[in-house]
């Protein structure tokens, strides 16, 4: 008695009436004389399948499975293409939305990996550095030395000090021997503006390329006080070369061209197809 009710619960099941129906209809081909192909029914999982599986469960668990757990692993897997071939026998992945947009998914990825793994050559590069020069120019290369003052007393009594040891450098006094201290080097030599400004600060190293060269001038600010500045040497910014900033070149330019690198590679496989639309009338 508990066996037919388990039996009548198991045939209400929606899986059971899914497997019934696809063993109704192996038999259907069989005895209508069209037989399955018997090569659709025999299942290989082969060495390079088994290493997969446990490949992918040790990134997991961080470690091989063992002999139970890789039994386990091949068992799933086989239920899993048993799945799938009846899915497909069946029909079920035909005019699935779902499906569909999986399939598509999966094909985009395909597109854009291989239109992402494009090399582009040193002309297209080239051409691409030559379109924008200012976004791979150096940075001026700065000579300088400068004097402190602290802005400790107030900004009025700090620039009025700021002026009277400019005036004394103009006159020749020695300069290591005027001003305030702090940790700041008095000179550099021959740094970039970005060192500058990491040191000084962004307003500071902006502020050298417009000042002369070889007189003392300023002041100029920072966010520590003022600076009496005397520019030695300044080699404007100039264009690399390709060879120089070719990794920076390439991100960009891979980064600009990413859609319409894969439009491209749509439009190959459009290309490869007739299209008939039917409009309702």
């Amino acid at each position: 008695m508990d066996f037919r009710r388990r039996l009548a619960q198991a045939l209400r099941e929606p899986l059971v009436h899914f497997l019934i129906a696809g063993v109704a209809i192996f038999a259907i081909y069989g005895w209508g004389g069209n037989a399955v192909d018997a090569e659709s029914r025999r299942i290989v999982v082969g060495e390079d399948q088994v290493r997969r599986l446990a490949s992918m469960w040790a990134q997991t668990w961080q470690r091989p499975p063992n002999a139970r757990e890789l039994d386990g692993l091949i068992r799933d897997y086989i239920k899993e293409e048993i799945y799938y071939r009846e899915a497909k026998r069946l029909g079920l992945d035909e005019d699935d939305t779902v499906v569909r947009r999986r399939l598509r998914s999966k094909m985009e990825f395909l597109a854009t990996s291989e239109a992402e793994n494009m090399v582009p050559t040193d002309a297209t590069l080239q051409a691409w550095l030559t379109k924008y020069p200012a976004r791979y120019a150096t940075d001026p290369v700065i000579s300088f030395d400068s004097v402190y003052v602290s802005a400790n007393d107030g900004d009025d009594l700090a620039r009025a000090k700021a002026v009277r040891i400019l005036n004394q450098l103009k006159a020749g006094d020695d300069a290591a021997k005027l001003g305030d201290q702090i940790s700041l080097p008095r000179s550099m030599q021959a740094a970039s503006q970005l060192s500058i400004s990491r040191q000084y600060g962004e307003e500071f190293g902006a502020a050298l390329a417009s000042l002369p060269t070889g007189n003392w001038s300023g002041p100029v600010a920072s966010g520590f006080g003022l600076h009496l500045v005397r520019i030695n040497k300044i080699d404007i910014s100039r264009k690399p070369t390709l060879a120089e900033v070719r990794q920076q070149v390439e991100n960009d330019w891979r980064s600009a061209t990413k859609e319409q690198r894969e439009n491209k590679a749509y439009q190959a496989l459009l290309d490869s197809y007739d299209i008939d639309i039917e409009r309702p009338k």
